[in-house]
């Protein structure tokens, strides 16, 4: 059973970048799309970024430009490379892995962004 354990939030200023790592374990995540969502304190959960088995990437709107998801699948992990950060990006960040029947999700990882 894969697990999924995400790394790398923090406390950064505004303009400033992090590097989210998802690192699956268990078992391959190599044939699944992976991603990541966020949610900010007092909002819905909003889909961030996803990349399919085949590296294609997709972005929502609000981080086009400034976030790039990866994935290096001889390491089993997904990242997630955060530039140009506002506070508006400040949310708890967790991974998931689409399964296609299920989706798995990591435990999460908190991102602040703040002067």
């Amino acid at each position: 059973q894969v697990q999924l354990v995400e790394s790398g939030g923090g406390l950064v200023q505004p303009g400033g970048s992090l590097r989210l790592s998802c690192a699956a374990s268990g078992s391959s995540a190599s044939r699944y799309t992976m991603g990541w969502y966020r949610q900010a304190p007092g909002n819905q959960r909003e889909w961030v970024a996803g990349i399919t088995s085949g590296g294609s990437t997709v972005y929502a709107d609000s981080v086009k430009g400034r976030f790039t998801i990866s994935r290096d699948d001889a390491k089993n992990t997904a990242y997630l490379q955060m530039n140009s950060l506002n506070p508006e990006d400040t949310a708890v960040y967790w991974c998931y892995v689409d399964r296609g029947t299920r989706i798995l999700w990591g435990q999460g990882t908190q991102v602040t962004v703040s002067s």
